[in-house]
């Protein structure tokens, strides 16, 4: 999976007295993506090279012990670099992951800057905290931390077989049934409701399996295997989905890159791998 990219290590740590220093790594992103480079498959970032730059520059976390940054402009000569969109990097670029897995990151930590400038209650203009990853009204007081949406990511079983699926616009690849969890909702719950709402099936046997953060929107995905209970007829959401079907082990081919939960439960199922019944 995307986090899965030891023996590289990403210290998410806030480190407020750390200084911008020449070739830490630098995390720009327009309204298009983040700029980079991807010469040959390779993700390549921009680093640190002058320090008049490093004024505008706020401390992200380490990859492999190098500090990274966020910057409000790119520090580096234009014409060198050119915007992906973060989601995309997984059809543009081969690797290395870590470095994927640090723009997701950003990214997600960039929204929350981005969409918390101002105070949320009484709309003064908001400031970093002196001394963790927050941000401070300094009028009413309020502080606001990083926030993780969580949401389900399903392998539905029937016996050798795995429900898949193809979202109704947006990526293609086959995939499994999915959701947000909505308030007052356990995991548990929004299993059962995502796979009723979906196609329309009942479940039993809830069994989790691993979880994943997933930077590019804002979630911590939760993977969970079931079973079917009773009839195992589609019944589809059109709205939501293209397509389902029942699957066999042997003819789950899994997605383009091994880097979403997704990906990994299906081929967990295919391997026959998956835990079989609830702890």
């Amino acid at each position: 999976m995307i986090q899965d990219i030891g023996p590289h290590e990403l210290r998410n740590a806030y480190e407020p007295e750390t200084r911008p220093a020449l070739g830490d790594a630098i995390f720009c992103f327009t309204d298009d993506g983040v700029l980079c480079r991807t010469d040959g498959g390779e993700l390549i970032l921009p680093a640190l090279e002058n320090e008049a730059d490093a004024k505008s520059l706020t401390f992200l976390f380490r990859l492999d012990g190098r500090a990274c940054w966020l910057a409000d402009r790119l520090p580096a000569p234009a014409g060198r670099w050119h915007s992906v969109a973060p989601r995309e990097l997984r059809g543009v670029v081969s690797g290395p992951k870590e470095r994927v897995f640090a723009v997701w990151t950003a990214f997600q930590l960039r929204n929350w800057y981005r969409d918390n400038v101002y105070c949320g209650r009484c709309s003064s203009p908001t400031q970093p905290a002196p001394d963790e990853r927050a941000l401070v009204c300094p009028k009413c007081g309020r502080r606001i931390y990083p926030r993780l949406i969580p949401a389900v990511i399903v392998g539905v079983t029937d016996g050798d077989r795995l429900l898949l699926t193809r979202y109704a616009s947006g990526f293609g690849d086959w995939a499994l049934v999915a959701g947000f969890t909505e308030i007052g909702e356990t995991l548990e719950q929004t299993v059962r409701r995502e796979v009723m709402e979906e196609v329309g099936l009942n479940v039993t046997n809830i069994r989790y399996y691993k979880s994943q953060p997933w930077g590019i929107v804002d979630d911590i995905l939760a993977g969970f295997y079931c079973d079917v209970d009773g009839d195992p007829t589609v019944r589809l959401d059109r709205n939501e989905l293209k397509e389902a079907v029942w699957v066999s082990r042997d003819d789950i081919t899994g997605q383009r890159s091994d880097f979403s939960l997704t990906n990994e439960m299906m081929m967990t199922f295919r391997s026959g791998k998956e835990p079989k019944y609830r702890l």
